[in-house]
């Protein structure tokens, strides 16, 4: 048994045999081998050698020729590579354009300039789906419609359906795509190295022929002998695309609410007309419409109207227009009246300056517009009527609304319940006033007056409020500047005249005398003196009064 023996008796059962406890060597011997060329076996012989196998022997050409050969017979049949994915045509090919110039010749049978025209076309082969398109490059002023001359599609080649390949295109050849034979003179780079690629050999590259009408309208014209002066034609070709501009303002303050506007005069060489464009500012306040008025032809000089007929209703055209603005009708410093508004012209482009140095030999210089500083104007009161206080007359001058005059709060707040009382009588001459006594209070906190009449029994005059409290100006004082009357005006034997009525100071409470004492340095040493000897020798009456 391979790998072990099995006792006699027992069955071929797993468990039933043994392996062989002396066996070291596992592994399966070789039997074949070569020598010498020769196929011999290796295994142990008995007896007399056997002969070497000598049939079905190759060759050394056929040895040699297998010893060259990949030894298929020892590793096995190689394994093929696994086949490519599929990729299909409009994929492979997406966005991949072939481009070749090309030209054909149309005639032109009806005109006696040109016989034939030359047109450029340019031809596009999509490789996905072997569709052509052709496309005529535009040319401004050409006068006929260009673009897409053949849309996209297959174009057959022949009577029997097959279509164009890119095979069949070429440098150099001809197709006639709907009638119209088309040479191909150049290919672009992505183009050649394609068909390069393919195995396609290009030919010579080649040259557009030139169109005759088109080197004909390049020869320059011919002269005319007629006079061009009222050419409106030759104006326009001429003149197209040059304009005049001048930088100029609209001067409208005479009117209520009017300012002054910057505006841009655009005269138009080529016909003639005049625009007026208006320049906006940053917050000016005005609606953004950029045309005050807008191109047009505008009359200088127009007949008068029939007398009585209005001329806001005149329909003005050719007839009734004496002149038109030229450009001769525009210079810089000068007013130009253009419907009625009149605009101050301060500055010109480089354009227009050198357009007047060569056909008028006139140079401009630009004019200072910019916005004087307006004076300040220092406002004026009117003069004082008399009615109420002068500051409540002010405070109605500086606001539509007033408010009350501005007050010494830190003087109110130190003064206030401070009142200094002086007895007085009026001077006058009547008897009846004589006998009258007058209590008159002056306020520290505002300098204000309030006069008391003190009642007498038996004098037919009613006592009570003289005086409301008020200030009261010095008489001789201004009335746009006013002097009021302060503590350091009262004095005994003083006089002080409140609206026409003239009161003798006659005396004075204690808070007066001491008043006057704690605040020594702000008063007159006249004031203090006059009260000390006042209350030195007190009158009877002044006593009678006060108690």
């Amino acid at each position: 048994m391979a790998g072990g023996y099995q006792a006699q008796g027992l069955p071929f059962l797993p468990g039933n045999t043994f392996r062989d406890p002396t066996k070291t060597a596992y592994h399966r011997s070789q039997t074949l081998g070569f020598k010498n060329g020769y196929i011999r076996s290796r295994l142990p012989t008995v007896g007399i050698g056997r002969d070497p196998i000598t049939a079905n022997q190759l060759s050394q050409a056929e040895l040699d020729e297998l010893a060259n050969k990949r030894p298929t017979l020892t590793y096995g049949q190689a394994k093929q590579a696994p086949p490519v994915d599929f990729v299909p045509g409009h994929v492979a090919y997406d966005k991949k354009v072939l481009r070749f110039d090309a030209y054909f010749y149309e005639t032109v049978p009806l005109s006696q300039i040109e016989h034939y025209r030359i047109r450029h076309v340019v031809l596009y082969y999509f490789l996905e789906d072997d569709s052509m398109l052709v496309i005529e490059p535009r040319v401004m002023n050409a006068g006929m419609a260009q673009g897409k001359f053949i849309k996209r599609q297959r174009h057959p080649k022949n009577d029997r359906g097959d279509h164009y390949h890119w095979k069949d295109l070429n440098v150099g050849i001809d197709i006639v795509l709907y009638g119209k034979t088309m040479h191909i003179v150049s290919c672009d780079k992505f183009t050649q190295e394609f068909l390069a690629s393919e195995g396609i050999e290009l030919n010579p590259t080649e040259k557009v022929p030139p169109d005759p009408y088109t080197e004909h309208r390049r020869e320059p014209d011919h002269t005319c002998l007629t006079p061009s002066d009222f050419d409106k034609l030759k104006q326009f070709l001429t003149n197209d695309r040059k304009v005049l501009r001048f930088f100029s303002v609209w001067d409208d303050t005479d009117n209520m609410f009017g300012e002054i506007h910057p505006v841009v005069i655009h005269f138009y060489l080529s016909d003639d007309s005049v625009e007026v464009r208006e320049v906006h500012e940053r917050n000016d306040g005005r609606d953004p419409f950029p045309v005050l008025i807008k191109r047009q032809h505008l009359p200088k000089l127009i007949k008068p109207p029939k007398e009585g007929f209005p001329l806001c209703a005149i329909e003005i055209s050719d007839p009734e227009v004496v002149e038109w603005y030229s450009p001769k009708d525009f210079a810089v410093g000068k007013h130009v009246t253009i419907l009625g508004r009149k605009f101050l012209l301060h500055d010109c482009d480089e354009f227009t300056h050198n357009y007047y140095c060569d056909n008028f030999g006139i140079s401009f210089q630009p004019v200072d517009v910019s916005k004087k500083e307006q004076e300040t104007i220092k406002q004026k009161l009117p003069p004082y009527n008399g009615f109420g206080l002068i500051e409540d007359t002010v405070q109605n001058c500086l606001s539509l609304i007033p408010q009350p005059p501005k007050k010494d709060i830190i003087k109110m707040l130190e003064n206030d319940h401070k009142v200094l009382r002086y007895a007085a009588v009026l001077d006058t001459l009547s008897s009846t006033d004589k006998d009258r006594r007058f209590i008159i209070s002056f306020f520290l906190c505002d300098d204000s007056i309030s006069i008391y009449e003190a009642q007498i029994r038996n004098s037919g005059i009613i006592g009570g409020k003289f005086l409301e409290r008020t200030r009261i100006p010095k008489p001789g004082s201004s009335i746009d500047n006013p002097s009021y009357y302060g503590p350091s005006d009262f004095t005994i034997g003083s006089v002080v005249e409140v609206y026409g009525n003239r009161f003798i100071l006659t005396d004075a409470d204690e808070y007066v005398m001491n008043y006057l004492k704690k605040h020594k340095d702000e008063f007159p040493a006249a004031v203090l003196n006059s009260f000390q000897n006042h209350f030195k020798l007190p009158p009877p009456e002044i006593q009678e009064l006060v108690s």
